[in-house]
């Protein structure tokens, strides 16, 4: 990951946030349409970022429908190394308050609708996944949040649902039998494609509230419950911002040793002999480098 450009994914704050910063917007044409967003390319505490909003300027994509093939393959083309994304979420446990960080070490997925791998044809690939998350950028990020003023929680598993509706009480007791620590929509598949791509990726989770495991006390209104879900993001949001910048100049500065780089090297079944010319120029960008290494 050495002096190379950072990517960061918005979920629903951050990306509000971020999109003040300001920087250049350079489009980008991918084999899987159009991403959230143009990416945004700038400078941020000395380091060179590219930042998609994950549900695009506005909030314009639910869950189901963010472009994630063609967010991380915008990525990979604007010279992204790692990816640090974060996503709101709710809490299944009660040591992780609304407000928290979570730098999250496992995934379940629960997603049945979206396309989950950049080889859907002409291709077999089978990358490695026992660890979703970079462990490099997970340290890091853990050793940044030891410096900021808020509650950094340094490990969680992540629920994936599919959304766009929120979980039933059983289903969230399940969750919680099931290890969950926190649940959301928008971790997977972008946390596979990203691997795909040979790309460090983390997340942070953003605890907006607790799930529907735990009753709300005092039996809040809508209009109340809904203001303080907002207020719990905003702080969120603010915390994930100051540990991102403390995060990213010894992110930019590190070596990459952690072998998401080289996920691909022995993932690809297919051989290269029999691929058709569309599908040798659709999949260069991720195997071109494993071609020719093979034949050197």
């Amino acid at each position: 990951m050495s002096a190379t450009r950072i990517g960061i994914i918005g979920g629903t704050g951050l990306g509000n946030v971020l999109l003040k910063e300001g920087g250049e917007s350079v489009h980008v044409e991918t084999p899987f349409g159009q991403p959230s967003m143009d990416p945004i390319l700038a400078n941020w505490e000395g380091v060179d970022v590219a930042f998609i909003a994950r549900h695009g300027a506005g909030n314009i994509y639910h869950p189901s429908n963010v472009p994630y093939r063609a967010n991380i393959w915008a990525m990979k083309s604007v010279g992204v190394r790692a990816i640090v994304a974060s996503g709101a979420t709710g809490s299944l446990q009660e040591p992780i308050a609304p407000g928290h960080l979570v730098i999250c070490d496992q995934v379940i997925d629960k997603t049945f609708r979206r396309a989950s791998t950049f080889f859907d044809e002409g291709v077999v690939a089978h990358v490695e996944l026992s660890e979703p998350f970079c462990p490099t950028l997970r340290a890091l990020l853990s050793e940044a949040g030891d410096g900021v003023n808020h509650d950094v929680h340094n490990k969680g598993t992540y629920i994936c649902m599919e959304g766009p509706q929120f979980s039933t009480r059983a289903e969230s007791l399940m969750h919680r039998q099931w290890g969950g620590d926190v649940i959301g929509m928008t971790c997977m598949p972008e946390a596979k494609l990203a691997r795909e791509a040979e790309l460090c990726y983390a997340m942070i989770a953003l605890p907006t509230d607790y799930d529907c495991w735990r009753p709300h006390e005092g039996s809040p209104g809508s209009d109340a419950l809904l203001k303080e879900i907002i207020g719990n993001l905003n702080r969120a949001t603010e915390h994930a911002i100051a540990l991102i910048r403390r995060s990213l100049p010894s992110i930019a500065e590190s070596n990459r040793s952690c072998g998401c780089g080289e996920a691909l090297t022995l993932a690809v079944w297919t051989d290269e002999k029999v691929l058709s010319r569309e599908h040798r120029e659709r999949y260069a960008p991720l195997l071109q480098r494993h071609w020719n290494a093979k034949k050197a």
